[in-house]
């Protein structure tokens, strides 16, 4: 009978050093950006503070709420409850708007950053924005984060009756949208809102998507004039045209994943210029593609790691949106 050297404590502990390199090495190559609780934006938007670390402030009324995003002082406000709203509100610079649990936020109407900087919009519930409000809207305004919301309405209706769910124009800059939930809406995120605004919007409106989902959104997914984007890690379900570069703007797509729609990506529709896009590593799902210039946007200006296409679903289906954090 075959006998087997006994198990040294030398033998263990090579084991056990073995195991724990292991660990550490199976951490190291995780992509740092597949985490759904950062703490700090990646993308254009890093850097991005809102109120810091001042001691919190929560309201559960639309007068209360409003009182508390007011001026430019730093502060974090905790909204506890759904609160309708008619219109928007305005949010003052240095501020962080921060839902409590999962079910907190606005229906009817929305939030607008006009002409602030570093604002942090997280964890809420943002639905049914009634033409003209968007859900968010972000205007001459820089340094902005917009993580881990439920954005939503329906389709019952035609595509006017709401407005957009994210709209970024007039020049904004260096905006982060991450691990949110965009469902049932026909427009969903507009960047640059005219063909005729180059003076402006020229030279900013450098927005970063990643591992965000759109399900059944019908298109702007996002929608760009003249600026820079960089979409990846997103997964993208139902939509007629998805990715839509335009007047000049360079998108850098990668890493994405699309099921059951029409057009991945398109360079060379609704305006008299076509936009620059540049694909890489993507999952199209059998979706189309109408890339009439290539870009050469190809390096972004910060640190990320995109995860694979192949880990892109599981990871923003259980990640993302209200509830997450």
């Amino acid at each position: 009978m075959r006998t087997r050297p006994p198990r040294t404590r030398t033998r263990r502990l090579a084991l056990a050093t073995a195991a724990a390199a292991l660990a550490v090495t199976t951490a190291l190559v995780l992509p740092s950006s597949a985490s759904a609780a950062d703490t700090s934006p990646v993308g254009f938007g890093a850097g991005t503070t809102g109120g810091g670390g001042v001691a919190a402030v929560t309201v559960s009324t639309l007068d209360a709420f409003k009182a508390a995003v007011t001026g430019d002082m730093a502060k974090v406000v905790r909204v506890n409850g759904l609160i309708t709203l008619s219109g928007q509100v305005d949010i003052g610079s240095n501020t962080t708007v921060l839902g409590v649990g999962s079910v907190s936020g606005f229906t009817g109407g929305g939030l607008r950053l006009k002409k602030v900087t570093n604002v942090v919009v997280r964890n809420l519930n943002i639905s049914k924005p009634l033409k003209p409000a968007d859900g968010i809207t972000v205007q001459a305004s820089t340094k902005v984060w917009i993580d881990h919301n439920a954005f939503s309405s329906d389709r019952d209706h035609g595509k006017d009756y709401y407005d957009g769910l994210l709209d970024i124009n007039h020049g904004s800059d260096h905006v982060t949208v991450s691990w949110n939930t965009f469902k049932d809406h026909y427009k969903g995120s507009l960047v640059g809102h005219s063909d005729n605004n180059a003076s402006e919007d020229t030279g900013h409106l450098r927005v970063t998507y990643h591992h965000n989902w759109f399900d059944n959104v019908n298109s702007r997914i996002p929608s760009l004039r003249f600026g820079t984007g960089h979409f990846y890690d997103n997964y993208v379900v139902g939509a007629d045209t998805a990715v839509h570069s335009r007047m000049g703007a360079q998108m850098l797509v990668e890493n994405n994943v699309f099921r059951t729609t029409t057009v991945a990506v398109t360079t060379n529709r609704d305006s008299d210029v076509d936009g620059y896009a540049n694909l890489r590593g993507n999952d199209l799902g059998g979706a189309a593609t109408e890339i009439s210039q290539v870009g050469t946007f190809t390096t972004p200006p910060y640190t990320y790691t995109a995860e694979p296409a192949s880990s892109v679903v599981a990871s923003v289906t259980s990640g993302a949106g209200a509830g997450k954090l």
